[in-house]
């Protein structure tokens, strides 16, 4: 139970619906077409990883949540620690990509614009520059073994920006309760394979072509302590 709750707290808002009493979830839209990234971003790897596996993520953490309900409901404790992994998994992924589709925007809406106001100077005091963390970023993400995340994020208790990455689906708040996630890269094979084969190091170059910083910035602004 506490994974859930957990997990849902950290949910951003997605289309959140409830049946039988059950909380349930949905595929959030996308604020842009599929095509709308191109071509840092193939329409078709959008299509794929959004009505395909972001999907798959929501229907299977849907399913997860009531075979939990009813395992509960029958107290049967060996089938709730059973689900806890498949919950953690989905659950993550939903979470993981709701936030990575905000993390992008087409070139014509501000996609690659560099940060500016309290993040671009939050950026500079704790990298550098923007350069010296874009590197560290792709650095990190190329660097991941196997399949997961690489984050930029605001660590409230030490009040500073952080980098790090997480395996598989993940979500941030897995690596700790303070973090809070203003940008998120899938370095999943599934974000990038069609287009850039297993070069993953020229998808994190390209990414940052579509990045949507104004969207990390508004999340900084909000929950910098």
């Amino acid at each position: 139970m506490a994974l859930r709750v957990m997990l849902t707290k950290k949910l951003v808002r997605s289309g959140i619906g409830h049946c039988r009493g059950l909380q349930t979830f949905s595929l959030p839209d996308l604020p842009y077409d599929y095509g709308a990234l191109e071509p840092a971003i193939s329409g078709e790897i959008m299509q794929l990883h959004h009505q395909k596996h972001h999907q798959a993520y929501v229907t299977n953490y849907n399913k997860a949540l009531e075979q939990l309900q009813d395992a509960i409901s029958k107290g049967d404790s060996a089938a709730v620690a059973k689900l806890q992994s498949a919950i953690k998994f989905n659950g993550g992924g939903h979470i993981n990509h709701s936030i990575f589709w905000k993390n992008l925007a087409p070139v014509p809406e501000g996609g690659g614009d560099p940060p500016k106001g309290s993040l671009g100077w939050a950026i500079d005091t704790d990298f550098g520059s923007l350069d010296a963390l874009v590197q560290k970023v792709s650095t990190e993400g190329a660097a991941l073994q196997g399949s997961g995340w690489v984050w930029l994020a605001l660590d409230k208790e030490l009040k500073k920006l952080v980098v790090e990455t997480t395996s598989n689906q993940d979500p941030l708040v897995t690596k700790g309760a303070s973090l809070v996630p203003l940008l998120g890269i899938d370095v999943w094979e599934h974000a990038y394979y069609l287009q850039y084969k297993n070069v993953r190091p020229d998808y994190l170059k390209n990414i940052w072509k579509v990045i949507n910083w104004k969207y990390a910035s508004e999340v900084f602004e909000k929950e910098s302590p």
